[in-house]
């Protein structure tokens, strides 16, 4: 995370375009909110659209706008969102998710600075930093056909990549405690801390929503909590009985000893389980090339025993 702050603060001031990656949850739009409050477009509007909650056909008319008469609804001119973020910052959260007809849309906007609202004649200029974020992994759907590979370059100028709340070590705690103090002013109620058994558990699970995750299970805690210190049974049982998984390489049990490539199965399992299924981060993990995980991952799907 310090790198993470580090970048913020080098880029902030910038016009450059960021590319911000990470799981779900890990707090891609607190970024791109802090890099807006930090540039000099600060006093100019941010915008923000997710490209996946919008359907395919609204989507052009979104970012550039329509002029009346362009659809059965357009009953009056209406700005896009680049319209609206001029002079400040423009954020497209989940840019993976977008049509490929759309990206080649949106590159010639980027590359014109331009936009024409759909059923216009005229090009309306625009001046925005752009910011985007993904939780895909934008090599690998370029590789699949998924992504066009020129958007990516355009988009891809600084990367911040933020990092899942798992890899963080003890920062879950200090999270915990801030969710803790807020939601217990919130609430009213006399809770002061996280006991050991509690920040045990914490620490030791995987947290696949992340930190949007934490502050829920800390909401239900503080809402269920009957002491000063929140205890084991104010945690959902996912996170109560969540056992961490490990690798069994030996055991003293002649049962338990298995082959070494079960060992390696295991092991990329695990490894895969960690990132989230990111196959390009695994690789790099794991040092192998993303086409020699994918047969060992198709090869392992159809035999499970190797």
């Amino acid at each position: 995370m310090k790198e993470a702050y580090g970048l913020i603060d080098r880029v902030a001031e910038t016009d450059t375009t960021v590319l911000i990656t990470g799981e779900t949850g890990t707090g891609k739009e607190l970024a791109a909110r802090a890099l807006h409050r930090r540039s000099r477009r600060a006093a100019a509007p941010m915008v923000t659209i997710n490209c996946a909650a919008v359907p395919q056909s609204l989507l052009e008319s979104e970012l550039f706008g329509h002029v009346r008469g362009a659809f059965t609804d357009a009953r009056a001119d209406r700005k896009g969102l680049f319209a609206q973020a001029d002079q400040g910052t423009l954020f497209l959260d989940e840019i993976g998710e977008m049509p490929l007809e759309m990206q080649a849309k949106l590159l010639r906007a980027l590359e014109a600075r331009t936009a024409r609202p759909v059923g216009g004649q005229q090009e309306v200029p625009f001046d925005v930093r752009l910011i985007v974020a993904t939780r895909r992994d934008l090599v690998a759907c370029v590789e699949e056909g998924t992504f066009r590979d020129d958007l990516y370059y355009r988009v891809n100028v600084v990367e911040l990549a933020m990092p899942p709340l798992r890899a963080r070590g003890a920062d879950v705690l200090l999270i915990a405690q801030m969710f803790l103090e807020q939601f217990a002013l919130q609430h009213g109620k006399p809770i002061k801390g996280i006991s050991a058994p509690v920040a045990e558990r914490l620490i030791g699970y995987a947290w696949p929503g992340n930190v949007r995750e934490l502050r829920n299970v800390m909401e239900r805690a503080v809402a269920l909590a009957r002491f000063e210190d929140l205890v084991v049974e104010d945690l959902p049982a996912q996170v109560r009985d969540h056992r961490p998984s490990h690798v069994l390489v030996a055991s003293n049990d002649p049962s338990e000893l298995v082959s070494l490539g079960e060992v390696e199965r295991r092991y990329v399992e695990r490894v895969m389980e960690a990132v989230a299924g990111n196959k390009r981060q695994a690789a790099q993990i794991l040092g192998l090339d993303r086409a020699t995980l994918y047969r060992k991952l198709e090869r392992w799907s159809r035999d499970p025993r190797g």
